[in-house]
């Protein structure tokens, strides 16, 4: 099977000698190895919210450990936000596509959903929440520009709305110059982060470890200590030997890592964009996006990815048909690429089965 599903690290990839390195550390000790394996704070462990409050001022905003709530990795924090801030019925404004972790979270909590570009008030009521991914977006890679994050923080200001920004990608740029995340224009806007709506979740699950689940949301303390109150009678805690050995391998060589594999996930992305210039059928249509980990195509015409994907299932190849990505039966002839777990020579393979078979659709269409 060649599959590119699955928005995975490459396991090859991430601080295995580091967490060795951090379990010696963390188990050198009578006390160390019991307060590892012992009830913690809520909040998270302290010298790992220093570390991420360090982390966060490097993206331009200022912030303090009162500022950082760890998670159970980020996807805990949608959960959290949308326990907060939804009551049945509220409007989320998303981008189309957006991630479908996000959408069903939400949805869970009762959300409706619009789009980041629809008129508004909806149904006689604003929106709740802007959630937005901006950069190098799942599903579609795409990366919002200054303006779009300005003008998303001005529509929020608007409608007194909660921008939640998912910045699960933003270590994995392979091009290009940053972007300060909405959460730094807000701040910059408003003068300091308690004054902000913007609630930034990060994520360790994209460069150190995915397995041992570890996030956070960064944001104004009001919202944080709520936030916190809804974990605690969620989990209590994030575990504590988890954050620990997070800590323990970020101050260790979390920039090493991460340009380990921004160097490893750049030749997989141009080997794929290479792959579809030289295979792809007439009237296909995919972004080329500047970091992360996917690429979205687009099929012509009244193609249809799900009886695609049927076909290639028995070919031994996989993608993510992009209709699970819209809210409203959006995206029947699009598809999610994912090239994070596949090594250049397989994706090569498995892009020229794929352009074959939508080609061939394309003449059963016509």
């Amino acid at each position: 099977m060649i599959s590119f599903a699955g928005g995975i690290p490459d396991p090859t990839l991430l601080g295995v000698d580091l967490f060795q390195e951090a379990w010696r550390d963390i188990f050198s000790g009578p006390a160390s190895a019991r307060e590892a394996l012992q009830y913690s704070t809520t909040e998270g462990y302290a010298p790992l919210r220093q570390w991420i409050a360090d982390y966060m001022a490097r993206r331009g905003v200022t912030a303090g450990p009162d500022n950082i709530l760890v998670t159970t990795g980020s996807q805990q924090a949608l959960d959290l936000i949308g326990k907060l801030l939804l009551d049945r019925g509220d409007c989320v404004l998303t981008a189309r596509p957006s991630y479908l972790g996000a959408l069903q979270c939400f949805a869970a909590h009762g959300a409706r959903f619009d789009g980041f570009d629809a008129p508004l008030p909806i149904d006689g009521s604003a929106a709740k929440l802007l959630y937005l991914i901006p950069d190098f977006s799942n599903p579609d890679g795409r990366t919002l520009s200054r303006v779009e994050r300005e003008a998303a923080l001005g529509r929020a200001q608007r409608l007194n709305a909660v921008i939640v920004e998912d910045a699960a990608y933003t270590d994995l740029r392979y091009e290009g110059t940053p972007l300060p995340p909405i959460a730094a224009l807000d701040q910059a806007d408003a003068g300091t982060i308690e004054d902000t709506r913007t609630l930034y979740c990060g994520t360790f699950s994209k460069t150190l470890s995915p397995g041992l689940r570890v996030g956070w949301i960064c944001g104004p303390t009001i919202l944080i200590r709520k936030l916190a109150l809804l974990k605690q009678g969620t989990d209590l805690h994030t575990p504590t030997f988890n954050q620990r050995a997070i800590h323990h391998a970020a101050i260790a060589g979390f920039d090493t890592i991460v340009e380990r594999a921004r160097a490893t996930y750049r030749g997989r992305r141009d080997a794929m964009l290479a792959a579809l210039e030289r295979y792809a059928p007439p009237g296909l249509h995919w972004t080329r996006p500047e970091g992360g980990m996917f690429i979205w195509l687009t099929l012509p015409g009244q193609a249809d990815a799900a009886s695609l994907f049927e076909v290639a299932l028995r070919q031994d190849l996989a993608f993510v048909p992009g209709g699970a990505f819209f809210t409203d039966g959006g995206g029947a002839n699009t598809m999610r690429l994912s090239f994070s777990l596949t090594p250049e020579a397989q994706i090569e393979v498995g892009i020229y089965k794929l352009c074959t078979l939508i080609g061939a659709q394309q003449r059963r269409i016509a």
